[in-house]
């Protein structure tokens, strides 16, 4: 175990410190882990979770085919002639953001509404970097909102039993979903100061963008669609169901551009467009995470977390939120949620304690820890990719400054909520 653990640890201080590396940092630890036989050849493909890279890689050929259609630069220049400022274009953005991730997962909403933001930038020749950080991470607040709206929540309506409306109330109460919502607004004046230097005004053209080709607008629209008809469906899909519907979607996009323009570049131009590195990031980060796994790295730091608490149910929830908070930063929430599930179940059984308010605060902590970091969620990496394809360079700095004050002005008032409503 202990070889793992400081193999984890330092490939996070690497990719910490040499940001531009990520992708070859992560993925030459994985091979470590798979050559030393902490990850044995049989696991490989388990820890691999195929639905999230095929969803980024087919969401972001759709992506492209909806920027060639220029309906980006039409929807930029509709914001742009509502807001009064770049200050409010950058709220509006994030908390447009945030809307669509409640229903669908957050990569695929980065992956949409970031080439809106880009545009606007591009046009009022302002720094995109700071937009698209408060994208990252207001997706990754609002996921935890419903039921549908990320991997973890879904594990928690699992475990609890919960339905679609048990996310709004639960037991007469409100349920997660306020507590995010409340989380969302006093991040939103994060967003707001952050961006409070940027006050010119933005110029009234008048004049809107021509879009060339709307099919791949519906194309997108079906995306959200389906992904949200997957979650309300009676029985089981498969594990890659999100990935299929996005890549399926992009294949036909490829044929119908192919149809429409007669030439390869039809199918190579979105094809290119995809982030092999942020793919390969990935790739990287799930073979160290199931390396860890493998090893029981986080199985004892749940169990440990189980004993520091014992014989107060406060206590006890205080630092599974908190402790959520700071793993969650630097590791997957998914391994991390999935495990605790029924350490929290136990503990609850032995406490004599109603166990809502543990899983209530396993998932804001789990959800929102993400934010502390560049490389805490996926919707982040996948962010930077993004502007590193721009080529904007992104500091931890940049990303330390947005992402924690907006995750602490989430996480501190649902921690004070949900014991309110659910631990006292």
């Amino acid at each position: 175990m202990i070889p793992a653990i400081i193999l984890f640890a330092a490939t996070y201080v690497l990719m910490l410190t040499f940001s531009k590396y990520r992708p070859y940092i992560a993925l030459s630890s994985g091979a470590i882990f798979v050559i030393t036989g902490m990850l044995p050849l049989g696991e490989i493909i388990p820890a691999l979770d195929f639905n999230v890279l095929l969803m980024i890689g087919g969401t972001m050929g759709l992506v492209q085919l909806f920027i060639d259609s220029r309906m980006p630069e039409r929807m930029a220049d509709g914001i742009m002639d509502k807001v009064p400022n770049v200050q409010w274009a950058a709220v509006c953005l994030s908390l447009f953001a945030g809307v669509i991730s409640a229903f669908v997962d957050n990569v695929a909403t980065v992956l949409m509404v970031a080439p809106v933001a880009i545009e606007i930038c591009r046009k009022l020749k302002t720094n995109p970097v700071p937009f698209i950080i408060s994208i990252a991470v207001s997706s990754n607040l609002q996921g935890a909102a419903t039921l549908v709206g990320d991997t973890t929540a879904i594990m928690l309506g699992s475990a609890l039993d919960m339905s679609f409306l048990d996310f709004i109330f639960y037991n007469g109460k409100p349920g997660m979903f306020f507590m995010v919502e409340l989380g969302a607004l006093l991040s939103a004046c994060i967003v707001y100061f952050t961006f409070r230097k940027e006050k010119g005004a933005i110029p009234k053209s008048g004049k809107m963008t021509q879009v060339t080709d709307y099919v791949p607008t519906w194309l997108l629209f079906g995306a959200i669609g389906l992904l949200i008809v997957a979650s309300f469906l009676p029985f089981e899909l498969p594990a890659e169901t999100n990935g299929l519907i996005c890549t399926g979607l992009l294949i036909i996009g490829l044929i119908y551009n192919y149809a429409r323009r007669r030439n390869l570049e039809a199918i190579v131009g979105p094809l290119k467009a995809i982030d092999f590195e942020t793919l390969g990031l990935l790739v990287g980060l799930f073979l160290m995470i199931g390396g860890i796994s493998n090893m029981g790295v986080i199985d004892a730091l749940a169990q440990g977390l189980s004993k520091l608490g014992a014989g107060s149910p406060f206590l006890m929830y205080t630092i599974i939120v908190w402790a959520s908070v700071l793993i969650s930063a630097f590791i997957d929430n998914i391994p991390y949620v999935a495990t605790m599930i029924p350490v929290i179940a136990g503990i609850a059984t032995e406490m004599g304690i109603d166990s809502t308010a543990l899983y209530f605060g396993l998932l804001s902590g789990a959800t929102l820890g993400g934010n502390c970091t560049p490389i805490g969620a996926s919707a982040n990496i996948t962010g930077i990719g993004i502007l590193r394809k721009e080529g904007c360079h992104v500091s931890n700095g940049d990303f330390f400054k947005i992402g924690i004050p907006f995750t602490l002005s989430a996480i501190v008032p649902a921690y004070i909520l949900i014991w309110i409503l659910f631990g006292v």
